[in-house]
């Protein structure tokens, strides 16, 4: 049986950073028009970390019980190392996301959005088929899709629009930019994991483009990522009509944590040495967040975008 230490680290805390820093972007656009809810945003952080939780736990399963994890490299896989029962960890993964649904309701009947409920039961299915389910969309070479649409547009729209009831253009950039750095944490996990998952059958984004070409798209990721701030710094001054709207530039000081991951993945480490740019890039997310949040906030921007 699973120790508490297990569990937790089952749960795959270092990933958690995806499910904060799009709530402190979305939190960060309602400060900036003058309409933060603390409670509707504290709800909304509790809703994302269950389903990140969820999620995590969802995929130790399902690859668990496929034999996909038992020669992987990294943190505990509750199933495929044998630390608990199949049983034990999809009941773990439902509570979990059953949790996240129930804390979701509240969330949308404070807003009265009842339309919000097909959102929200779009998150659910799509935690739970990424690994689950006969044809799991995540062994298909999808699941970066499914992060940039769960990790990053819709939960930064999402928690903007149940504070101001709007979904600005700001909200739409900031969140293509949040998860393109979820989809880096992604890129960095599956391109260790290249040669298990081939051998597998987990043919997964990483596996159909090969080490090389993994890598390029990772760099491509953070890229792109950190061609939103200037964006969304430029529309900001549009709109605001003073020099305030730049606060958003504050973000680019968070890929000086960016150094280090990309140092690790262009110099072509590869297994157990990939593992300092998990942590770096999930750092990232969370500085990039905090940042870019902090600056949209500071800009006052106007709800019109």
């Amino acid at each position: 049986m699973a120790t508490a230490a297990e569990w937790w680290h089952g749960a795959r805390p270092r990933t958690l950073p995806a499910a904060i820093a799009p709530v402190f972007v979305g939190t960060g656009i309602a400060i900036g028009a003058g309409a933060a809810n603390w409670t509707r945003a504290g709800l909304a952080l509790i809703v994302a970390l269950l389903l990140q939780v969820g999620v995590n736990y969802a995929n130790d399963y399902s690859d668990g019980i496929r034999g996909t994890d038992q020669e992987r490299v990294g943190p505990i896989r509750l199933v495929g190392q044998g630390r608990a029962t199949p049983r034990a960890v999809r009941t773990a993964a439902l509570l979990s996301l059953a949790s996240a649904g129930v804390i979701g309701a509240l969330l949308i009947a404070l807003t009265g959005e009842w339309w919000l409920f097909i959102v929200g039961a779009a998150c659910i299915l799509a935690a739970w088929f990424y690994t689950g389910g006969r044809r799991p969309y995540g062994y298909l070479g999808l699941g970066e899709v499914f992060v940039l649409v769960f990790f990053g547009i819709v939960p930064v729209v999402g928690t903007a629009y149940v504070q101001m009831a709007q979904m600005p253009a700001s909200a739409w950039i900031a969140g293509v930019g949040i998860g393109l750095v979820s989809c880096a944490i992604l890129v960095t996990n599956n391109l260790r994991d290249i040669p298990s998952d081939a051998a597998s059958g987990k043919i997964t984004l990483a596996v159909r483009l090969g080490d090389r070409g993994t890598r390029v798209l990772y760099v491509c990721l953070l890229s792109a990522a950190l061609l939103a701030i200037p964006v969304l710094a430029g529309i900001g001054v549009a709109n605001v009509g003073s020099g305030s709207g730049w606060w958003p530039l504050l973000a680019l000081a968070s890929f000086i944590q960016a150094i280090g991951p990309l140092g690790l993945i262009t110099g072509g480490a590869t297994g157990r040495d990939l593992v300092p740019a998990l942590k770096g890039t999930g750092t990232l997310l969370l500085v990039y967040g905090a940042l870019l949040g902090l600056g949209l906030a500071l800009g006052g921007v106007s709800p019109s975008w």
